[in-house]
Formats: structure tokens, sequence, C-alpha cells
């Protein structure tokens, strides 16, 4: 585990995270292509059927934009969450300042 940002695994923390990144795209992008594909044939295959090709799109446009919105929005909350604890391991290793009390007008 990275012990805040000067710690030792810090940039192996940094190589895994690009590398989690790169193959999830990649996992979103591979899918969405199959998908796309697999709609290209099934309505090249349907010979004209209006009604169940505005089916098959709606249903591939919709898995196509829920894959994709869900990659999103895993990866905006991880990066949230990431920042945040980096952010507190930062004020956690940062030794505390005494507290002076406050001074007033007149004493």
């Amino acid at each position: 585990m990275s012990k805040g940002q000067g710690g030792p695994r810090s940039g192996e923390d940094s190589d895994l995270e690009r590398t989690r990144a790169r193959y999830g795209l990649l996992a979103v992008v591979l899918s969405n292509l199959a998908i796309v594909v697999v709609t290209v044939v099934g309505v090249w295959q349907l010979d004209g059927d209006k009604s169940v090709i505005v089916g098959v799109l709606t249903a591939s446009f919709t898995a196509v934009s829920s894959m994709t919105t869900a990659y999103l929005g895993i990866k905006a909350v991880s990066n949230t969450a990431k920042s945040l604890a980096g952010a507190e391991a930062t004020r956690r290793d940062r030794p505390q300042q005494p507290q002076l009390p406050s001074q007033t007008p007149g004493s």
C-alpha cells in the first residue's frame, strides 16, 4: 500500500490505475463494437421489417449507452474516491500544529 504521495509504491499504483483504465476502456469499446456488429447483421437479416428494425435499433442503442454510462460513472466515482483518500492521507501525515488561543482586542 502506498504511504502518501511520496511513498515507494506511488509510481506502481499510478501504473496500475493507468492499466486498469486502458483495459476497462478497451473492454467497453470492444463490447460496443460487438453490439453494433450484431445489430447491423440483425437489421440486414430482417429484410425491411420496419417495426422489428426499430426494436432492434432501440435495444442496441440502449445497450451501448448503458454500458458506456456505467463505465464512465464507475471511473468517475473511482477517481473521486482516490483523490479523497489521497487528500486524507496527506492531511493525516502532516504533523498537527498546536492551536493557539485566539487573542481578543484589549486583553
